[in-house]
């Protein structure tokens, strides 16, 4: 479990920074099959990030809350990584 969400929020965190890149791109060198790439897949990795965060956040030990605030994080740049950094690490040295 704690593997799949390292790896999930890393992977949505650079597709999330790729597409910012992408976007960069498009408006300044008008050049948008970066967008059409990055955009779906971003959009993949910040749906199943967020559907595992929602599925084990019991399992971690988070509240509701900690999980919609995770979820948010992921929205935004790096935040992926804060929680993959700050948070999960604290749930694999949770008892049980």
């Amino acid at each position: 479990m704690l593997r799949s969400l390292h790896l999930i929020s890393r992977l949505e965190a650079i597709s999330y920074l790729a597409l910012i890149a992408a976007s960069l791109i498009k408006a300044f060198g008008d050049n948008e099959n970066g967008v059409r790439v990055m955009g779906p897949i971003h959009g993949v990795l910040f749906l199943v990030y967020a559907a595992l965060i929602l599925r084990w956040f019991n399992d971690l030990g988070w509240p509701f809350s900690r999980a919609v605030l995770a979820i948010v994080l992921g929205s935004i740049p790096f935040g992926g990584f804060w929680v993959d950094q700050k948070w999960l690490p604290e749930a694999s040295a949770a008892p049980g």
